[in-house]
């Protein structure tokens, strides 16, 4: 994991970058406006032990260091409030930007329950740092003026806050190390909750018909995970209270102290000790004000310290892909090839390494591909390097004869409709370049069947929650509006009902070809593989045969 001092100081930086005048500005305000209240102490202190008393300039000049403090006060808060806002924004932007971008290989061995509370629990811990730091800044900025007048008033009561301060600045750092130790577990734990979340979410018909596994994951994955979550939170800031008390302590004596020396060593200037009693009083607040956001920054040492982690991962964009809305050129696909390609997934701990290929593979525009095997022989990995979703290893990708290189492979992607396992479902509709329009989408749900349960509106589905088999029917539709050349469907009928799955092999499957789309199926369905142009069988990676049906 990246240090978190350095992630945090390093991430500050790079966020603070692009406001550095307003920042700068707004600091500079508050610290006028923190300086003005040490002066304003001075001033009274001043005036309770002046001959002449409380005269007309004293008053103006309170007047007027009230007047500063109060402006430089509301106009460094909105500043504050202002960058705090944008670079959250600008943060959430970035990290959006380079998942995007992210190539998928990086992207499907990034759990879902890493990468979600990165991007909402951690960028809340780092919006809460943002608002704090002007504050800081200027409660620091406070506590300076205040030792500088104390060291006006007293040298020897000085250094003896100095010491003060140091003891406590001891402690404070061992209590932030332990403190930032509890943290950093606490969020382990809570990404393990995060996948508990998840699982009892996407698992809630199996919970509920196996009661023991509902009882375990009640008691033992939610509750002791919570628990547990509690138990150190609590005990890591208990860490810091303790030693904010002790700090606090350390003010008394100190008061104590000088009051003592006071007693047995007076001095003749009442301005001394009284002065020095007022504004160490006041300068308890602003450095209790610093010590109270410990908390807040250790837990933003570790937020930034993932959001670095989840930066360097994704910080190898994709080469030329384009994250804009421009149309991608539709040439006429008159062949796609693979020529000797082979691919090697990251193996998985405890599991053999697969590799897939080589792999010769030639469809023509129009045929009607079946791509077949028993599973885990790396059907949906080829239907991937086909895409261009995946980098081959070795061999290369044609179109019409032609090598798909790296500046063109975001455009040839475009030329596919893709109906995945897994597929996600978007519930607005994105409409092709040519003849096809959204109000054409109705007919498609009459013809699927469908129309009874979902309308289309405004570009939008009117509902996307259905079973899994009525999702697939509507990404169908949007394969139907977006009009590309190529559509891929894996294992889209396996979800369908008898009499529907034979409507879509012997019928929908025919209707798009006589379009003249290129159809690539994965499929364990035998009874239809006679109306396929190519089959393709693999095993084990290799492809054992390869035919056309008769």
């Amino acid at each position: 994991m990246t240090d978190p001092k350095r992630g945090a100081f390093n991430g500050l930086l790079a966020l603070l970058r692009p406001f550095r005048t307003l920042v700068t500005v707004s600091v500079a305000l508050g610290m006028a406006g923190g300086l003005a209240i040490t002066f304003l102490l001075a001033t009274i202190n001043n005036a309770l032990h002046s001959s002449t008393g409380m005269t007309q300039g004293v008053v103006l000049t309170f007047a007027a260091l009230c007047v500063l403090a109060l402006t430089s006060s509301i106009v460094s808060d909105i500043g504050t409030n202002y960058v705090g806002q944008r670079i959250i924004a600008a943060l959430r932007k970035d990290l959006g930007e380079k998942v995007l971008s992210a190539p998928i290989e990086q992207i499907e061995r990034y759990r879902s329950h890493r990468l979600i509370p990165v991007l909402t629990h951690d960028v809340d811990t780092i919006s809460d740092f943002s608002f704090a730091f002007t504050p800081l800044a200027i409660a620091t900025t406070v506590t300076l003026g205040c030792l500088g007048y104390l060291a006006y008033l007293s040298v020897p009561m000085f250094l003896m806050m100095i010491v003060a301060i140091a003891i406590g600045c001891s402690v404070q750092f061992i209590a932030g190390s332990k403190g930032i130790r509890g943290f950093d577990e606490a969020r382990t734990l809570e990404d393990e909750l995060q996948r508990n979340y998840s699982a009892i979410a996407s698992g809630a018909k199996e919970l509920r018909i196996h009661r023991p596994r509902r009882y375990r994951m009640n008691t033992h994955r939610i509750q002791e995970t919570a628990d547990q979550i509690s138990d150190i939170q609590v005990r890591s800031v208990n860490i810091y209270i303790m030693a904010k008390t002790f700090g606090s302590m350390l003010f008394f004596v100190v008061i104590g102290l000088a009051l003592a020396m006071q007693a047995y060593s007076p001095n003749p200037d009442p301005t001394v000790i009284t002065g020095f009693v007022l504004v160490l009083l006041y300068m308890k607040g602003p450095l209790e004000h610093v010590v109270g956001y410990l908390p807040i920054i250790g837990k933003a040492r570790i937020a930034f310290a993932r959001i670095t982690e989840l930066s360097e991962r994704f910080s190898s964009p994709e080469p030329h892909l384009l994250m804009d809305g421009s149309e991608a050129p539709t040439p006429v696909v008159n062949s796609l090839e693979l020529r000797g390609v082979r691919y090697s997934p990251p193996p998985v701990e405890g599991s053999e390494p697969f590799h897939l290929g080589p792999i010769n593979l030639s469809i023509k525009q129009g045929d009607i591909v079946f791509i077949v095997g028993e599973n885990g022989c790396g059907k949906t990995t080829l239907i991937k390097l086909l895409l261009g979703l995946y980098q081959p290893d070795a061999g290369e990708i044609r179109l019409n004869g032609e090598t798909v290189t790296d500046p063109v492979r975001d455009d040839y992607r475009q030329l596919f409709t893709t109906v995945f396992a897994d597929y996600y479902l978007f519930d607005d509709l994105v409409q092709g370049s040519a003849t096809q329009s959204l109000d054409s989408a109705s007919r498609y749900l009459e013809r699927l069947e469908i129309a009874h349960k979902v309308s289309v509106k405004d570009g939008v589905f009117s509902t996307t929650d259905l079973s899994t088999g009525q999702r697939k029917r509507l990404a169908l539709v949007n394969a139907w509006l977006e009009e590309r050349p190529v559509l891929v469907f894996d294992e889209w009928a396996a979800d369908q009902d008898p009499a529907f799955r034979r409507v879509f092999y012997t019928e929908l499957l025919p209707d798009l070809k006589r379009l003249g789309k290129t159809i690539i199926v994965i499929s364990h369905d035998d009874r239809y593989f006679d109306i396929a142009d190519q089959l393709v069988r693999l095993r084990a990676g290799q492809v054992v045969h390869e035919m056309e049906p008769a």
